[in-house]
């Protein structure tokens, strides 16, 4: 068990105050802001963050500084959450994370080029959220429970970790229940539209076009799911949707349908009574920009 969190002095970052927020999380230990001796390094019971020039997850140490220049872009943040096993889940989740890895260990120059923006755009996205849990957290040498801002770290940490928590339980539940669909338009044409359909369960998902969303996404299927199905939470029947507002369909177009009780005007979803799998892929095809 971790008794102590520990990172350095001096300016905070992102990184370094994110991974003591999940540290926080995870532990609930006081957090002391100054160098590692080697005993501190050397004890698991320590963790240490951005600090120290040691990645070792056995001793609980997490630095990234002494990677080389050509190693992938990582932050301590990376390297604790890759320690709890979720890092892969929050790379793809948490759209945040890869630009705050970019930004840490290339700079803001060079992240506002990855992502293909101009270098003002980065600092004109800070917010005084931002600025002022970074310099209050800076201003501290030790943090410890009950203190407001340990207190809002906590927070912070705990409502990541159940954010990926509750994601991954999703998307085993969508992938043990989802079915594939390959929805032909007619065979006189020849073509088809590729759709996940996630049946009604007992019990079923608190969230089911979040759990079919994230399913897709994690099983890398981006771009070619165009069409997800999912149990109606207000009635009986069932939501359809266009995936990443997929070009080739627009809900609007079945609004009179006399099944279809909601169509949003901007066509990005319908809901309908219909339960039968043959008449939730009709309306599909009816949905189809010709």
């Amino acid at each position: 068990m971790v008794h102590t969190i520990l990172t350095h002095p001096g300016g905070a970052h992102k990184d370094d105050l994110l991974a003591v927020c999940v540290l926080i999380a995870k532990y609930g230990a006081p957090v002391v802001r100054r160098d590692p001796t080697q005993a501190e390094l050397d004890d698991p019971k320590v963790a240490i963050i951005d600090v120290g020039g040691v990645h070792d997850p056995a001793r609980m140490d997490f630095d990234h500084h002494h990677f080389p220049r050509e190693h992938a872009p990582t932050c301590a943040l990376s390297l604790v959450l890759d320690h709890l096993g979720i890092y892969a889940d929050a790379l793809r989740f948490c759209d945040w994370l890869e630009p705050a890895e970019w930004f840490d260990s290339r700079g803001p120059t060079k992240t506002a080029k990855w992502l293909g923006v101009p270098r003002k755009a980065i600092s004109q996205l800070n917010s005084p959220i931002d600025i002022t849990l970074l310099r209050r957290f800076a201003k501290k040498s030790q943090l410890a429970a009950g203190d407001p801002l340990y207190e809002f770290m906590r927070f912070v940490g705990e409502d990541l970790l159940e954010y990926l928590r509750v994601a991954r339980e999703r998307i085993d539940f969508a992938a043990k229940h989802a079915q594939r669909w390959s929805v032909a338009r007619g065979p006189e044409l020849g073509d088809s539209i590729e759709a996940v359909f996630l049946p009604r369960t007992d019990p079923a998902s608190d969230e089911p076009s979040i759990a079919v969303g994230n399913y897709v996404r994690a099983a890398g299927l981006e771009h070619t799911i165009a069409a997800i199905v999912y149990p109606d939470r207000r009635g009986d029947g069932y939501g359809i949707g266009r995936y990443e507002d997929h070009p080739k369909l627009d809900f609007s177009r079945v609004e009179g349908q006399p099944d279809v009780h909601f169509a949003h005007k901007s066509g990005f979803m319908c809901k309908t009574s219909a339960t039968d799998p043959a008449r939730l892929r009709e309306l599909i095809v009816a949905a189809w920009i010709e």
